[in-house]
């Protein structure tokens, strides 16, 4: 098999270009997703809606997430990766004026349903994308620019609902806050053209030259090595033809699927989107006015985009199970003042820092590592489906806490309002047992050696 030598140059601007650009998909991942906390209360007067109505209202982007990460894969294989991203961005900005536009609350889940399509190609096609292109010395923190700019998408649905909340718009207020996604979902169609091809994606569909041309310009060394070592692991994995029928669910990639799950429930386990998706709510349900629930939820987003830098800048220094264990003690010592917070009714006061100290553990740790470790741990023949199974684990569980979350909420000190927290935190503690017994390191690993390390893992 050929071998390269590990590459010490900084990322050129050709490369972190690509990356940023393709990582816009997370911007508007993280504010479609996002946004509707602001519109929470207004929604749900405006259509009398019951928890278990409010709860799908706001599921409805993430079961269309689910459609959009199950299908996004086959098509991210056969037509490649810049295409797909093309077609998300459509997506996001059809969703964002149709939800602006909305005239009853079907057609309201309707376009909602769309966008999360939009969502669901992302979170499997950005993070394929990124590991694709980006040498292993800087996978980790390139990767992560997907999760950097989902929470900039957080942080600026928080400051938009925060700033349209002080317009006066009255009746109309919530469409605005959804409609306004659809200028930079329109910028992200259109940068999408200036971004070539995944190398490894050209290689695989036999155009050696075109991703050597692309791996020269992004600065991965010996460009032709380069192209020689994807075609070795191809050839490997029974080249390419064999590479689209290749199943997933099979004893040799058992260990990465087990990963991959593991990992993306883990991350609702926390109860992030529901915290997220109902942060206005929350607030309002602790005693805290709107205009200040509002304010609070723009510093716990600024928090959040806060500490997912610092965990790009070293999670390929410290790497990605130190992190999801920090993660992990971090979030659930939060989540368990919060609990008492709601259960005793008293020290709302401290809500907002735990809910700061809570956001900042998540985003350090499981934020930053989640897209990038499972695009790791699936070698070429499956990564496609690798992405998928996370990306719908994911989102499975995202759909379900945030349709569940509203029918158990409750206002602090009623019965029983502490117990989504107190379930969210025990969650924690089973993640760290889990990460501590199963999870291998990857950082600084080639895509094309990992697959034989995880498989000598598996056998011992």
């Amino acid at each position: 098999m050929t071998s390269l030598t590990q590459d010490t140059s900084p990322p050129n601007g050709y490369l972190l270009r690509c990356a940023l650009v393709a990582a816009l998909g997370g911007l508007l991942f993280g504010f479609d997703t996002c946004v509707i906390s602001g519109a929470q209360n207004q929604l749900k007067t405006l259509f009398s809606l019951t928890g278990n109505e409010q709860g799908f209202m706001t599921a409805s982007a993430l079961i269309g997430t689910i459609i959009g990460c199950l299908i996004a894969g086959k098509p991210g294989d056969l037509f490649g990766r810049r295409k797909c991203l093309v077609i998300s961005a459509i997506l996001f900005f059809v969703s964002a004026v149709g939800s602006g536009l909305a005239w009853d609350f079907w057609s309201l889940v309707i376009f909602r349903i769309i966008g999360g399509i939009g969502i669901g190609g992302s979170t499997v096609i950005c993070p394929m994308y990124l590991a694709e292109i980006a040498p292993a010395r800087w996978r980790g923190r390139l990767g992560a620019f997907f999760q950097f700019n989902i929470v900039l998408g957080i942080l600026v649905a928080f400051l938009s609902n925060y700033l349209l909340g002080l317009t006066g718009a009255g009746d109309y207020e919530w469409r605005w806050k959804l409609g306004v996604e659809a200028a930079p979902a329109l910028a992200f169609w259109l940068l999408l053209a200036a971004i070539p091809e995944s190398p490894r994606w050209l290689v695989m569909r036999g155009r050696g030259a075109e991703a050597e041309k692309v791996f020269a310009q992004t600065g991965a060394g010996d460009a032709a090595a380069q192209v020689a070592a994807v075609r070795d692991s191809l050839r490997a994995e029974n080249a390419a033809a064999a590479h689209r029928a290749e199943p997933l669910f099979q004893k040799k990639y058992a260990l990465p699927v087990f990963l991959a799950f593991t990992v993306a429930a883990f991350n609702q386990f926390d109860g992030i989107n529901a915290l997220l998706y109902y942060l206005s709510p929350i607030f309002s349900m602790a005693g805290f006015d709107k205009v200040s629930g509002d304010l609070q939820s723009v510093i716990i987003g600024a928090a959040n985009l806060i500490f997912t830098m610092l965990g790009m800048l070293i999670i390929d220094k410290v790497g990605r199970k130190p992190l999801l264990l920090a993660c992990a003690a971090g979030t659930g010592a939060a989540l368990l003042g919060v609990a008492y917070i709601f259960t005793a009714n008293q020290h709302q006061g401290a809500l907002v820092w735990l809910l700061v100290g809570y956001i900042a553990c998540h985003a350090f740790g499981q934020g930053a590592v989640i897209w990038v470790y499972i695009s790791e741990v699936f070698p070429n023949a499956v990564r496609a489906k690798g992405q998928t199974l996370g990306s719908a684990t994911h989102w499975v569980f995202a759909a379900a806490i945030s349709w569940l979350f509203p029918v158990f909420a409750k206002d602090a000190g009623q019965p029983g309002a502490g117990i989504p927290f107190w379930f969210f935190a025990a969650m924690m503690l089973v993640q760290i047992i889990v990460v501590l017994k199963w999870f291998p390191e990857t950082k600084g690993i080639p895509l094309e050696e990992m697959q034989a390390r995880l498989a000598g893992k598996q056998h011992r």
